[in-house]
């Protein structure tokens, strides 16, 4: 298996689109922060707009997710980038202006594009053919983990460099310009799928069941990035416990990071045997170790060391979770359970992060970690349990098809035999 096939002038153009869909997402949560700092209450003001854009995205991924046209995706994945343009137009244009106004502002450039990294994972996967999706999700991966890793150092240098409402400004350039490359892209994907699978998705209470058949790989996706939000929301208390100074909380998230765009590069050079449902598993209880180890270890190598396996670790079940959802999903419902997912996991980052913050003042931050861990784990079971007995139901005609068993391909690798369509 190679990236020979990803490696296309179309998928470049999507991925440039994708950059500049994507910063702007990256970047939000600590520009806000810096946008209203020096406001007085100026934290607890930008924890407050943070939680604002947050809530819009878990409310406008399905929202908006459900209504996209695969055929025709074009024009509503335009107007949410827009609508998300002028949010963060509105904040870095108006920074002194009523909170109220901010947090609407801030509501909006969060639910208007929600829906656009389903649409937009959805239309590289019809650039590439069948047998390169994990190689194409992959690449998806690195460029992601990438965005995360230069956005903080990108909005601090703008905001105390030049000015506190540029990374918005920004953040808003960028959205529009993502609008412009869609007019370069294809106007959609193909839904030839749900005849090949016996099934047809119509609207309404059609598509929500076809969709809640897949909630345990939406619970397994909050319990990954629950652990991201422990590892980002406590580190640099859990240093200063350890006597480390604060600063090394960047690089040290830097490092992670980098370690899952690598992880994400060696997952799609290859096939892996076993079932997705028991990869995810094997997956995420090795995350869970290593940011437990991140809570018990006293120094910062140590540290540094348990965060590069966290990462390795984090971009394969991610990887996993969206190789899940095209077996139990049929083609014209992906993007809209590509949204779902976005909501399932940004619903976990902040579980997991009220959690923490509730537990910091009544114990140590490794404490905290380790409580975070164990919601994870729980998560991870509940999700675990679903997939089986989801499995154990299903293969009757007419009937859903089982989590990790679609077309009978899931216990064979990625990438063996048969059709390419079938096998992921």
């Amino acid at each position: 298996m190679s990236y020979r096939d990803v490696a296309s002038r179309r998928v470049l153009t999507w991925a440039l689109v994708a950059v500049a869909a994507r910063m702007p997402v990256a970047m939000a949560p600590l520009a806000l922060v810096f946008l209203v700092r020096e406001r007085p209450g100026g934290y607890s003001l930008g924890a407050a707009l943070a939680a604002a854009y947050v809530i819009g995205e878990i409310i406008g991924a399905p929202v908006l997710g459900m209504r996209l046209n695969p055929r025709r995706a074009r024009p509503h994945l335009a107007a949410g980038l827009l609508a998300g343009a002028v949010g963060f137009a509105g904040l870095g244009a108006f920074p002194a202006a009523p909170a109220a106004l901010l947090a609407g502002s801030a509501f909006l450039a969060g639910a208007g594009p929600a829906a656009a990294p389903g649409g937009l994972r959805a239309l590289l996967t019809s650039l590439v053919p069948g047998h390169a999706v994990a190689q194409a999700l992959s690449v998806e991966s690195m460029l992601t983990f990438g965005v995360w890793a230069v956005s903080p150092a990108t909005v601090t240098g703008l905001a105390l460099g030049v000015g506190p409402h540029l990374p918005l400004l920004l953040a808003a350039a960028l959205m529009a310009a993502s609008v412009a490359g869609l007019w370069v892209l294809p106007a959609g994907w193909a839904a030839d799928g749900p005849e090949r699978r016996g099934e047809r998705v119509g609207r309404g209470a059609s598509r929500l069941r076809v969709l809640a058949r897949a909630w345990p790989v939406y619970v397994t996706g909050a319990a990954g990035l629950s652990l991201l939000a422990l590892a980002e929301l406590v580190l640099p208390a859990l240093l200063e416990q350890r006597g480390i100074a604060v600063g090394w909380a960047g690089p040290l998230l830097t490092v992670m990071s980098v370690s899952s765009a690598i992880g994400a590069f060696l997952y799609g050079l290859r096939s892996w045997p076993g079932r997705l449902r028991t990869r995810s598993v094997v997956l995420m209880a090795g995350m869970s170790a290593a940011v437990a180890a991140v809570a018990l270890i006293p120094g910062a190598p140590g540290i540094a060391a348990a965060l590069a396996v966290a990462g390795l670790l984090q971009s394969g079940a991610m990887l996993t979770r969206n190789l899940s959802l095209r077996e139990v999903l049929p083609p014209d419902a992906l993007a809209a359970g590509y949204s779902v997912m976005y909501a399932a996991v940004g619903a976990g980052y902040a579980a997991t992060g009220s959690l923490a913050g509730a537990l910091l003042p009544l114990a140590a931050p490794s404490t905290a970690i380790l409580a975070g861990v164990a919601l994870t784990l729980v998560l991870t079971s509940v999700g675990w349990w679903g997939e089986i007995r989801a499995g154990r139901s299903a293969p009757g005609a007419g009937t859903a098809v089982p989590l990790g068993a679609a077309a009978g391909a899931e216990g064979a690798p990625v990438g063996g035999g048969g059709d390419p369509e079938r096998r992921l």
